[in-house]
């Protein structure tokens, strides 16, 4: 998927101090007041200094009340024998490992090892030669990946891909669309449907962007936000579309010590929120110390999956991140 940055169709955006935000029936300038002046109440502003204030109602909107088929601890997406090969390279070699609801789980392995082929086969990006993936007992081969999203899938990608000339706000009401019922006559015409639904994206889209800690960006351009807020937008967009699971590809790349440790955070509180988190990561600390297991993949293959203290004892893992043989790493151990 190519970067969105200049892609956006219609003329070119206008100066921030000049967007406005509507919601079907009232148009915001900066000031967050209508034409006669009247406060608008939970609609956000464009001024970074001044953050808008989110109202109780607003910010229990966060959680949406899912309907999730499995109990919490079942298998909420099982893989099985998932290959995915290009030409005579095997990518994914008959992978298999389940995701439990509630769980952060952990994907890893060296560089080339099929992390983000995973990813994509799951996803719907890449087709799988061959194995299966379901969610909630489901199977999703065949499926594309606008209707994968709807299933419950959603993802961040390595390469920031956000809307730049968007706002904050405005990227993660895009997100929120893969749930919106209005048709395009629909919107086209403004219905009462229409008008409900996109005031209530603006409300909770404010709302995940106070759960990811960026309330205060909400007016400005996607493409002007420091790199860390960058990827929490493309995380509360991600939420947006209400997902079962929620897959980060390597959200802590950039990152510095300070960083890492406030994003952990974050997706302890995402997963206590109720979200179920498959993760990619290189940074060891950050997935020992966030994720509750781990599946390690090298040259296609799965070679472990086990809880982080079991990982960090394996042979397997060790002789696979130093390069030495399983022998020597057992001596070593």
């Amino acid at each position: 998927m190519a970067s969105h940055d200049n892609d956006i169709p219609g003329d070119e955006a206008p100066e921030q101090h000049e967007r406005t935000y509507s919601t079907g029936h009232l148009s915001l300038d900066k000031s967050g007041e209508d034409a006669s002046g009247t406060p608008a109440d939970g609609i956000p502003t464009d001024s970074p200094e001044a953050p808008p204030d989110l109202d109780s109602e607003a910010a229990q909107i966060v959680h949406q009340d899912r309907d999730i088929a499995v109990a919490v601890g079942d298998n909420l997406v099982e893989i099985r024998d998932l290959t995915v090969q290009f030409g005579g390279l095997t990518a994914l070699d008959a992978v298999t490992f389940d995701i439990r609801r509630g769980e952060i789980l952990g994907l890893i392995g060296p560089n080339g090892a099929g992390k983000t082929t995973c990813f994509n086969a799951m996803t719907g990006v890449y087709k799988p030669t061959s194995g299966t993936v379901t969610l909630e007992g489901k199977p999703l081969r065949g499926m594309k990946k606008h209707a994968i999203t709807r299933a419950g899938f959603a993802r961040t990608f390595q390469n920031i891909r956000l809307f730049g000339e968007m706002t904050a706000l405005e990227n993660v009401v895009v997100g929120l669309d893969a749930r919106h019922q209005t048709s395009v006559l629909g919107a086209l015409v403004r219905s009462p449907r229409h008008i409900r639904e996109e005031k209530t994206s603006i409300e909770h889209g404010m709302a995940l962007l106070e759960f990811v800690g960026i309330a205060d960006k909400a007016g400005e351009l996607a493409r002007n936000l420091p790199y860390g807020y960058q990827r929490r937008l493309e995380i509360a967009r991600a939420l947006a579309t209400e997902p079962k699971l929620l897959c980060l590809d390597e959200p802590a790349a950039g990152f510095n010590p300070a960083e890492k440790e406030e994003l952990m955070a974050l997706i302890r509180t995402i997963r206590d929120d109720g979200y179920t988190v498959l993760l990619i990561e290189h940074d060891m600390k950050l997935v020992m110390g966030v994720c509750d297991r781990i599946v390690v993949l090298e040259f296609g293959k799965k070679i472990a999956d086990d809880v982080p203290k079991a990982i960090r004892e394996n042979p397997a893992v060790i002789a696979a991140y130093l390069g030495v043989e399983e022998e020597d790493a057992d001596g070593a151990a």
